[in-house]
């Protein structure tokens, strides 16, 4: 973890108008910034930076957030990448906390295996266009794969020489750890000595989503029938292979934009396909999909569509890890490419805009494609096509979220068709396989947790039922607790200090403004100094998205007014303690119209004498204090 004291240094450097203006062309308005929005295609701009709270807002799409909030948004990092972007930006040095040594020791082994890999791809890349012997590397990467200078310095390809131990001798000599050498699977140990891995082939640079790199896959040139065509950086603390897309990094940003991912098998299909202007496509490396890789793309975006080679082997891996596919909520579709040809030769056959127009044209629905496969495979026989509908069952049942059913159920209706069955009997197969699920989980589990995954019964919310829920006056409160809470309301107390013991007796309907409401006290009660901006760089992305919504507004007062209205000082006068007081009475006032309205409810089903009244005095005292904070703000209560 970073510690509170890093992440206060960084905080304090932000200036989000730098930040984001890399990404936006911002033009300033008042005290704000306005922009065309990057999340949404937008012809007006509606994108609001306040330079003073540090957030942005885009009053088109909604889309909200600090600074470290926009990165993990636009760029797609994590909440601890962001952070880290930010310190290199400002030239912070980032102290991070570690749970134990171990964790420690992890730590600092990846940080050494980054370092390793970034000296390596800088030598790799300059044997391969500044060498002599780089010239056979070039020459393939140009002559027989068709690359073009600004791609091959893009995806950062590079070339490991023939000898025996070139990049291991520049490696030692650069003082690098031996055994984090071999490690990083650049070299091996053979009788003591550190020998190139990679000797004689292409490199291709693997990225991770901030764009470090975490490994490498490497392509033999000279045919070589006892040697496999491409070898990979082993698993290692920063290299785990089920978690990795090769070209994330480079298709993140169109993935998002275009809410479509193309996935193909090889380093080559997404260079190709990159240099011809498609650039939303990931590799899975030729292996079978994994959960994490799924994650991976469901981040940017819930359409997967699949490009492999037309032939059996093709079909096969496509179909390899479609359940995995349809649990992560995912609408995958399958496009095979024709006559022998993969995605890398195909787009260079027919050129980019055929390429497209027959991905658009051919893409086939998972499920019904595999249905398909399986009746051909089937035939006539009837027990294969028992088992054809059992499989087709099961899959259909990893469809298992709630807001998956429609989809699921117009599933069921074209496999029945299509199966010539009984839709009804279809959705029983189906549940009985959900069934089975949820029986096989449950036994894994200890059984205090399994009896946790009971569905309770929900206790009816009576007071919601009595009356809707108001809560503009509770998040009055939060804002003027926020934007004023720290200045003095007199002599020895601050505004916070006034609100909490006005409201000591009362509580807010909306549970995550409550939420927000016992966090500032806590933090103040620490010693801590709250506010709109500090709040707006904690972990928790619920605080962070309440106070946005708070305190950002999209119209400001017109620096005009006080040109208008001459000595009246509109945008310089403190009006915090008008604010204030009128924040916490309002509210007062709308829980106690409540209690109110309650108590009358009460006084009119109650048929004992004694209860009656003993209502009717709770009537009186709420009828004084309300009468009282109308006295005291000026103004009456309507019905």
């Amino acid at each position: 973890m970073i510690s509170p004291e890093t992440i206060q240094q960084i905080t304090s450097r932000i200036d989000i108008i730098d930040v984001v203006g890399e990404f936006v062309k911002l033009k300033r308005r008042g005290a704000n910034y306005l922009g065309l929005c990057p999340f949404h295609n937008e012809k007006t701009p509606s994108f609001t930076v306040s330079p003073a709270k540090e957030i942005y807002k885009c009053f088109g799409c909604g889309k909200s957030g600090n600074t470290i909030s926009f990165l993990m948004e636009v760029e797609k990092y994590s909440y601890v990448d962001s952070l880290k972007w930010l310190a290199n930006r400002y030239g912070i040095e980032v102290e991070e906390t570690f749970s134990s040594p171990e964790v420690r020791q992890q730590q600092l082994t990846a940080d050494s295996l980054f370092a390793i890999n970034n000296f390596a791809q800088k030598f790799f890349s300059e044997q391969l266009t500044e060498t002599d012997h780089g010239h056979v590397g070039l020459s393939y990467l140009k002559d027989v794969r068709g690359y073009r200078d600004e791609t091959i310095k893009k995806f950062q390809l590079g070339y490991n020489p023939e000898a025996r131990d070139t990049f291991a001798k520049a490696a030692v000599a650069h003082q690098f750890n031996p055994e984090l050498l071999v490690k990083s699977g650049l070299v091996v140990n053979r009788n003591e000595e550190l020998v190139d891995n990679y000797r004689g082939r292409i490199i291709f640079p693997i990225h991770n989503n901030t764009g470090k790199i975490i490994g490498f896959g490497a392509r033999i040139i000279a045919k070589n029938d006892r040697t496999p065509k491409y070898i990979n950086t082993p698993e290692n603390e920063i290299y785990i292979k089920s978690k990795i897309l090769y070209g994330s990094y480079f298709a993140r940003q169109t993935i998002d934009k275009n809410d479509e991912c193309l996935l193909v098998e090889g380093y080559t299909d997404v260079i190709s396909l990159h240099q011809n202007g498609i650039e939303n496509v990931v590799a899975s490396g030729g292996t079978s999909l994994t959960t994490d890789q799924l994650r991976i793309i469901k981040k940017y975006t819930n359409n997967l569509t699949i490009i492999y080679d037309g032939d059996a082997a093709g079909i096969k891996a496509a179909l390899r890890g479609l359940d995995m596919a349809l649990e992560e909520s995912l609408n995958v579709k399958l496009v095979l490419i024709p006559d022998k040809e993969d995605p890398d030769s195909y787009v260079n056959k027919v050129g980019p805009t055929a390429f497209q127009k027959f991905i658009a044209e051919n893409k086939k629905d998972f499920i019904l494609f595999q249905l398909e496969v399986m009746l051909k495979e089937a035939g006539n026989d009837v027990a294969k096509k028992n088992d054809v509908v059992n499989q087709i069952a099961e899959t259909l049942s990893k469809i298992n979220k709630a807001e998956d059913f429609t989809k699921q159920q117009d599933y069921i209706r074209q496999c029945s068709s299509i199966l010539k069955i009984d839709e009804s009997g279809l959705t029983t197969l189906v549940n009985k396989y959900k069934r089975d699920k949820i029986s096989a989980d449950e036994k894994k589990l200890p059984f205090e947790e399994a009896n946790h995954h009971i569905p309770q019964q929900q206790d009816t919310d009576v007071a919601y039922d009595l009356f809707h829920q108001d809560e503009a006056q509770e998040r009055s409160v939060l804002r003027v607790l926020l934007e004023y809470g720290l200045k003095q309301w007199d002599e020895q107390h601050t505004n916070a200090e006034y609100i909490w013991h006005e409201l000591e007796n009362f509580t807010f309907d909306n549970p995550e403004l409550e939420k927000l409401y016992n966090l500032y006290y806590h933090l103040y009660q620490q010693g801590e100094k709250p506010t709109s901006k500090t709040l707006l760089y904690i972990e928790d992305q619920t605080i962070r998205d309440l106070v946005i919504s708070i305190t950002m507004f999209p119209h400001e007062l017109s620096h005009r007014w006080d040109d208008v209205m001459e000595n009246m000082h509109i945008l310089d006068r403190d009006t915090s303690k008008q604010d204030v007081f009128a924040s916490v009475n309002y509210f007062k006032l709308r829980k106690i119209k409540k209690m109110f309205d309650q108590n009358q409810k009460d006084l009119e089903a109650a048929t004992d004498l004694k209860e009656q009244l003993k209502l009717i005095e709770i009537h009186k005292q709420l009828k004084q204090v309300e009468i009282e904070l109308t006295k005291q703000i000026g103004s009456v209560i309507i019905k």
